[in-house]
Order: C-alpha cells, then sequence, then structure tokens
C-alpha cells in the first residue's frame, strides 16, 4: 500500500484576538500567569527509554531547586483548575512527579505528573505552544466526535489534559494478536468510523502512533473506542488522502483488518452512521459550531495552495460544486458539513 508523506513541518498560527475571545466565552481561558517559555529554563535533561530500552524521544527534564519550588506550585495550581476549576484544598496534597520534554512534533509539549501524596494516584497533563489550528481541532473534536477534550488557554500556553488508552502502533504490534475474532470485527468498524470522522474534520496525520485504542468492558465482552491525541495537522494539508488514516502505512494492518472482517455494504453502513451522528451532534449545538466556523472562516492557518488543492479534492469526491468558492480551511469545514448534512436529510 502507498504511504502518504507530509513533507514539511506545519508552522505554529497565533490565536487571534477573536478566537482568543470565543475561548473566554466558552471557558477555555485561564488567567494563572505561567508560560509555556517557563518550563524551558532547564538545567539538564536525559532521554526516557521504554520497558524494551528503545528511546521514547521524550527527554526526562530538571530545574535548579529555586526554580524548581516556584514551577511545581503553579503547576500543581494549574493541575487544580484544570481537574477542580482551580479548588484549592488539595493543593497541599500534591506532587509534581516528573517533567518530560518531547523536541518531536509541531508543539514541543511538556508533559507534567502530578502525584496525591494521599494515594500515590497520579494524573498527566500536557503544556504546549498554543497553536490556532490545534486549538480548531480540538474544538471540532469536543463538538462533532463522541469525545469530550478538556484544556486551557493562557497567552502563547496550551494546556491540555491527557488522554486515556493504548497507543495505537503499542496496540497492533502487542495487543491486536490477542483479540478474538468477534473483537477484531468491531476494531475493524470502530477504525472505519475513526476514518470517516477524519476526513469530516479535517483532522490529519492519523498514523498508529497519534490516536489511542480504549478498551471498555461491558458485561461478558470487551469493546473498543479510537479516539485521536494529536491535532498537530487539523486543516492544513492541501492532501486529501493525509486526512484519511487508512492511507498511511502505519494502519495497514488495520486496513486489512477491515478488509478482511467487513464487507463493502457493512464498511458503507459505518460511514453513514458518523454522518448521523454528526449531523445531529451539529444540530444540538449549532449556536456554538456556527460561532466557531464563522471565526475560522477569517483565518489563514494554511497556505493558499494547499485550501485550492484540497477544495479541488473535495470537489472531485463529492460533486458538490460549493467548495469551489471556498477561500479558507474554515470555508471548507464548514461546506464539508453543510454536504454532510444535505444528504443526511435526503436519506431520511
Amino acid at each position: 500500500m502507498k504511504d502518504v508523506k507530509i513533507a514539511f513541518r506545519k508552522p505554529i498560527y497565533p490565536v487571534s484576538e477573536t478566537l482568543q475571545q470565543y475561548l473566554e466565552k466558552h471557558n477555555r481561558t485561564t488567567k494563572i500567569q505561567f508560560l509555556y517559555e517557563d518550563l524551558l529554563r532547564f538545567s539538564d535533561s536525559v532521554n526516557i527509554l521504554d520497558k524494551d530500552g528503545k528511546d521514547t524521544l521524550w527527554l526526562g527534564v530538571m530545574y535548579p531547586e529555586f526554580e524548581f519550588k516556584e514551577i511545581e506550585a503553579n503547576l500543581n495550581k494549574i493541575y487544580t483548575l484544570l481537574h477542580s476549576d482551580g479548588d484549592e484544598a488539595t493543593l497541599p496534597y500534591l506532587k509534581v512527579d516528573t517533567i518530560d520534554f518531547c523536541t518531536f512534533g509541531n508543539s514541543k509539549p511538556f508533559r507534567i505528573r502530578v502525584r496525591n501524596i494521599l494515594n500515590d494516584n497520579y494524573t498527566n497533563f500536557y503544556i504546549k505552544q498554543a497553536d490556532a489550528s490545534r486549538i480548531y481541532g480540538l474544538e471540532l473534536e469536543d463538538l462533532l466526535s463522541p469525545n469530550r477534550i478538556n484544556f486551557l488557554i493562557y497567552k502563547n500556553t496550551l494546556i491540555e489534559e491527557h488522554i486515556l488508552g493504548i497507543p495505537g502502533d503499542v496496540f497492533i504490534q502487542k495487543h491486536l494478536f490477542n483479540c478474538t475474532e468477534l473483537e477484531k470485527a468491531q476494531i475493524s468498524k470502530e477504525f472505519v468510523k475513526f476514518n470517516e470522522r477524519c476526513l469530516i474534520g479535517l483532522l490529519g496525520d492519523m498514523r498508529s502512533y497519534n490516536y489511542v485504542i480504549i478498551p471498555i468492558h461491558d458485561f461478558d465482552q470487551v469493546i473498543y473506542r479510537i479516539r485521536p491525541i494529536d491535532f498537530d495537522q487539523q486543516s492544513y494539508e492541501g492532501n486529501l488522502k493525509v486526512y484519511l488514516p487508512q492511507y498511511f502505512k502505519e494502519n495497514n494492518t488495520m486496513v486489512n483488518m477491515v478488509l478482511e472482517k467487513l464487507k463493502p455494504n457493512s464498511i458503507e453502513q459505518y460511514r453513514k452512521e458518523v454522518r448521523s451522528q454528526i449531523v445531529k451532534r451539529v444540530t444540538s449545538s449549532k449556536s456554538r459550531f456556527d460561532e466557531l466556523i464563522s471565526i475560522m472562516k477569517k483565518e489563514d492557518i494554511a497556505p493558499e495552495a494547499n485550501v485550492t488543492e484540497l477544495k479541488t479534492a473535495l470537489q472531485k469526491l463529492t460533486y458538490d460544486v460549493n467548495f469551489k468558492y471556498c477561500k479558507t480551511m474554515g470555508d471548507i469545514i464548514e461546506t464539508g458539513i453543510k454536504f454532510v448534512i444535505r444528504n443526511y436529510k435526503k436519506a431520511y
């Protein structure tokens, strides 16, 4: 199977004043005065290896003691804002165990592990450079998918909740072969649905390490869900295949399983189910969706050449002439959603 290549790293797009106002209105902002740059003051680092001794591309970073105390206090406050609306009653029981830094990826994230010393339970969250297109991806995921996304913004700093699950590449390599045939068929169905959601929401680069698989125990069976964990390539690339996980070689095992386990009419049925669910979500959150898209339509979050390439490909795919008049990625998202809604209403 031919692989899809992403030639260049996407630039960071600043958060506009209009988008900032939208985020404030919907309680996505925080006033704590702590910036991404504050975490860049580490004095030393070590490579982090996985259980098999392979480099994870993450660095464990360390800070001078006098600086770490201030950083830890701020990170603990951020934890309470993210998880308990700023309730400070738990602050005396919180401790920052580790701070890790990843140089691989657009947002160059820091991963923070906060532990409750009363029971040793810990939670991870991430601090990244705020990128407008990534924020649109987070909001669209929250609005269009079955998943809720928890994040906060302060100036140029993005704080994201950790998404639980088994990384797709790890699941494929270490867990998939243990699944029953029925479970493989169920995972195949979920991959088809995931593939369709990514296309409609223009979420790109969903290689196996950019999504997680979540096993859920339900009475006498285990069912699986797939959800993205990386939104760096939201509405940016011009190549339509970038928005279809089926075209990445890292997902070949999943694609082959789909072809083996599902018949073409079943695949089409599951795609229709996704479209139906998205129509219902857009309808139930119409004012917020319209507000977000109206802002996104006015912003340049991708080169003009990418917009032209993508709208041309979508026009050929859907035979919808409305794509021809799109000028931004926001226009393309809106046109695509309207196309899905029109066809849903015709079918029902």
